[in-house]
Order: structure tokens, then C-alpha cells, then sequence
């Protein structure tokens, strides 16, 4: 599996009555597939998993399936409230030619360290499939700890993290460490060129939806170590990055998605859509 790049975690685009935008989901694979990105990843956070019925999300991962696969990485969110729950969905991400899986400790049960190591083997053993853990204690709850970080990096199937601690700090105490088949992606939408200048090959960005071409640009300017390049870029998409940094980051990445030229419609509850002014707002950030 090729993660090295940029893999934007999908917003799954709604119609006004809420019901799923099937169209618009094939459109907007096809046009993130055209600026150049390594990857995506389906029913995600950026992708109101959480929001989605059985059938939905059925529906959104086949049908991104067929467009994309052989064409670029395709990764599939698993979380879910218990282990048994994410090996199903493991199961199903593989049934649909998933090649890949990301996956966050459980949200809201707060499990000890030695719970997220028992998690993270127990679902590793249930499938062939290569797993991208993913920290975000702000939305968990719980951090996976570094130790237990590097004692899951040891089990053959699972082969990164996606590092979205918002800890540089951390991250360059993982970027530093000699890993065997083990890698640590950038998860932080304002710390790229950091993660690059440090290493790291991979951007998992749910800002992607709203700056494809711009993060692509970003790394294959790092790549050739044109830093110079990389954080003038990155200068520039840096106050809607902010923005959405700051809050309301589902909303935002829904009302910008690319370049705020694609209607990707609302977002569903529990969250609360923008109001008009605050959308605007974000929008002039957008295209400024």
C-alpha cells in the first residue's frame, strides 16, 4: 500500500434534505483524483462516519470503490465504539477492495493503555489489511501513549500513525525514533512542512477537500527540498487552515471543498451548519 503523499479523508457530500449526494461524491472522487493525490480515505471523521446508517455506509465506500481503486490508495475508516465492532468493519472495507484501514482507539469508553494495545491487536489479527492508527486525544478522549506506540509498531500488519496530537513536540520524538516498517504521518493540518523537513512522507488532511492542489504542491516541493517553496505555499493557505484549525473543521472543509467551487451541502447533526456570515467569512479566507 502506497500512503506516501497526500491522502485527503473524504467529506461524504449531503443533498439540502440531507439525504446522501451520491453524484456529487462520484464528482468529487473524480476531480481529487485529477490534482494529483495519493489517496483517500472513506467514512473518516471528515466524513460524518458517525452520522452514517449501515446502508450509507455501504453506499459511500462502494461506491468511491469503483471510481477509484487501481487508480489511487484507498483507505477505510473503522472506528467504532468497540473492537468488534471496527473488526467488522474491517471486514467490510476488504469485501469492497479497500486496501487499507485507519483506525482511532475507541471514542467515549477511555480505555488504559493496555486497552488500546489489546484494540489494536485484536483487530490487526482479524485482517490481512495494513492499519493507520490514528491519535486525536481531542476527539477520543485518550492519547496512544509512546510506549505503547512503539510496542504495536512491532505487529507486522500495522504500519503507521497519523499523528493529529497537535504536540510537535511529540511527533518529532516519533519522527526521531528508528522504526522498523513503521511510519509517522502528519495529521496536524499546520504543521506539514514541519512533519516533512523531519521525515515524513505522508499528509492526512481533512483540509485536503479544500486545498488538494496546494498540499500536493507542498510536498513535492519537500520532497525536491525546496523548503522555500513549501512554506510559501504554505503561507498562503495558512489563515483558512487556521480557520478551520480554530473550529467548526467538518463545516469548513464542507463549505471550502475545493477552493470553494463544489457544493458539498450540509453537514448533518450533531453538528450545526455555519451560519451565513461565519461561511462567508471562511469562504474570502478560501480564495484570498
Amino acid at each position: 500500500m502506497n500512503f506516501h503523499g497526500i491522502l485527503v479523508p473524504l467529506v461524504t457530500p449531503f443533498h439540502d434534505d440531507l439525504s446522501l449526494n451520491i453524484s456529487g461524491l462520484a464528482e468529487l472522487t473524480e476531480q481529487l483524483i485529477a490534482k494529483g493525490v495519493t489517496g483517500l480515505v472513506v467514512c473518516g471523521t471528515t466524513g460524518e462516519y458517525y452520522a452514517l446508517n449501515e446502508d450509507e455506509r455501504q453506499t459511500v465506500l462502494s461506491t468511491v470503490s469503483k471510481i477509484a481503486k487501481g487508480r489511487v490508495t484507498l483507505i477505510a475508516g473503522i472506528n467504532d465504539l468497540s473492537t468488534e465492532g471496527a473488526i467488522a468493519r474491517a471486514e467490510q472495507a476488504k469485501n469492497l477492495g479497500y486496501e487499507g484501514l485507519m483506525l482511532s482507539p475507541p471514542p467515549y469508553s477511555l480505555p488504559d493503555q493496555q486497552g488500546v494495545y489489546a484494540h489494536y491487536e485484536k483487530v490487526a489479527k482479524s485482517t490481512p489489511l495494513p492499519i493507520i492508527m490514528y491519535n486525536f486525544p481531542a476527539r477520543i478522549g485518550i492519547e496512544i501513549e509512546i510506549d505503547t506506540v512503539m510496542k504495536l509498531a512491532e505487529i507486522d500488519n500495522i504500519v503507521a500513525i497519523k499523528e493529529s496530537s497537535g504536540s510537535f513536540s511529540r511527533a518529532l520524538h516519533l519522527l526521531q525514533t528508528s522504526f522498523k516498517n513503521f511510519e509517522v504521518i502528519c495529521g496536524c493540518d499546520d504543521q506539514p512542512v514541519d512533519f516533512f523537513f523531519w521525515g515524513s512522507k505522508s499528509w492526512i488532511a481533512g483540509a485536503g477537500n479544500v486545498f488538494p492542489s496546494e498540499q500536493v504542491a507542498i510536498y513535492e516541493a519537500a520532497q525536491l527540498g525546496d523548503w522555500d517553496k513549501a512554506k510559501q505555499i504554505m503561507k498562503t493557505i495558512y489563515p483558512a487552515i487556521y480557520s478551520m484549525e480554530s473550529g467548526d473543521y467538518n463545516q469548513k472543509a464542507k463549505a471550502g471543498c475545493l477552493n470553494g467551487s463544489f457544493n458539498a451541502g450540509p453537514v448533518r447533526l450533531p453538528l450545526s451548519n455555519l451560519a451565513t456570515a461565519a461561511r462567508n467569512e471562511f469562504i474570502k479566507l478560501v480564495k484570498s
